[in-house]
């Protein structure tokens, strides 16, 4: 498997980025580019057209909270992680960490090319 994700598997990686996401809301704030950078450390390819999005699906489903901060001069949408957002951040690791034992128990399956 290649460091960098492929588009056809993003729907599959979503899941993953909204973790990634609320983990880094909860540590501190982040705004979009940012997280595009620290995502993209890790190997996924996430434009504008797909961060904003999924930051401001997260903020209607109560996960994130806008904070508006000026940043040289410039105003810059935030998020910091909510209560909501940390409870289901908990809920999320403990369910990655159950999958990550159940797929990592046996020998990987071998996939025919």
């Amino acid at each position: 498997m290649t460091k960098r994700t492929n588009a056809k598997y993003q729907d599959l990686y979503i899941g993953l980025v909204r973790v990634h996401v609320l983990y880094h809301a909860a540590q501190e704030p982040i705004f979009g580019q940012g997280m595009m950078d620290e995502l993209g450390r890790h190997g996924y390819r996430l434009g504008p057209g797909t961060m904003y999005p999924l930051l401001h699906s997260m903020e209607r489903r109560g996960w994130l909270k806008a904070q508006p901060v000026i940043v040289a001069g410039r105003r810059r949408k935030c998020y910091v992680a909510t209560r909501a957002g940390r409870l289901a951040l908990n809920e999320a690791v403990g369910r990655v960490k159950e999958l990550f034992e159940e797929i990592t128990e046996t020998e990987p399956a071998v996939v025919k090319q």
